[in-house]
């Protein structure tokens, strides 16, 4: 009887422990996802905008965004 009480209490607690596990895995996951995006370039950003807003061409756009690349 009481190794059958002991066995349960022993699944119990690896239950918590590795939900406890994953639950923290699951916080540092999202931290790092949120920290790691790269924050594009200011100046890039722009480009996309005047280019989606019909600003300038396809020719001028592609010029402008190898010359920012370059940098």
């Amino acid at each position: 009887m009481m190794s059958m009480m002991g066995a349960g209490m022993f699944w119990m607690m690896l239950f918590w422990i590795v939900v406890i596990g994953l639950v923290i895995y699951a916080i540092l996951l999202l931290i790092t996802k949120v920290f790691s995006k790269k924050q594009e370039d200011p100046a890039m950003e722009i480009l996309r905008e005047r280019f989606a807003r019909g600003e300038i061409d396809q020719e001028e756009f592609e010029e402008k965004k190898a010359a920012l690349l370059k940098k």
